[in-house]
């Protein structure tokens, strides 16, 4: 109860504190390409259950990848600016006032990449709220670039970046307090500003 009240209240104050921020990128969005604002995704949540994640549209709305390097031609001139400074993930904040997202926890996936993990490290991971950041967020945060290096991204993804994570979400959801949550999203600030 003491997490979820602290995601409520932080995610509220951050989306008031932020709304000129995120008018300003909605703009931004519209006058680069007249496209959508925001991008929708299913994703697989807490027990199992779908939910539609909510970030800023980075790309152009066309067939590809789930996964996205920082060579792939479907970002956009703004996109690229939101990726690199995460603004995208901003309005995620949403999601964790509606109940579907912590403010930490493993990051939710789409369901394909989902069925990819072990079947007990499935049961453990979405065992919990997925989140904003977690440990592996920040191991990764430069993780277009890494796919941007392989010949085949996804396939990389798959074989390489994805047992990683899941290593790092079990981990996380075995060893999770509250004091711990606090110093990742410490950690997590302190690597955006970094950027």
């Amino acid at each position: 109860m003491i997490k979820r009240c602290f995601d409520i209240i932080v995610a509220a104050v951050a989306l008031i504190l932020c709304a000129p921020v995120l008018a300003a990128v909605a703009v931004a969005i519209r006058l680069d390409d007249g496209g959508p604002v925001l991008f929708r995704q299913e994703r697989a949540g807490r027990r199992g259950r779908s939910f539609r994640i909510h970030k800023f549209r980075t790309m152009r709305v066309a067939p590809g990848s789930a996964v996205t390097s920082d060579t792939d031609d479907r970002i956009t001139r703004v996109g690229r600016f939101l990726r690199a400074s995460k603004l995208d993930e901003l309005p995620q904040l949403y999601d964790v006032l509606l109940g579907h997202m912590s403010l930490v926890g493993p990051r939710p996936e789409v369901r394909r990449y989902v069925d990819c993990w072990p079947p007990v490290a499935r049961w453990r991971i979405l065992s919990v709220r997925p989140g904003i950041t977690d440990p592996a967020s920040i191991a990764y945060r430069n993780e277009s670039t890494e796919l941007a290096r392989a010949p085949q991204p996804e396939e990389y993804y798959l074989s390489v970046v994805l047992p990683r994570k899941v290593e790092m979400y079990v981990r996380y959801v075995e060893t999770r307090s509250f004091l711990g949550d606090l110093l990742i999203l410490a950690r997590t600030l302190q690597a955006v500003i970094s950027r």
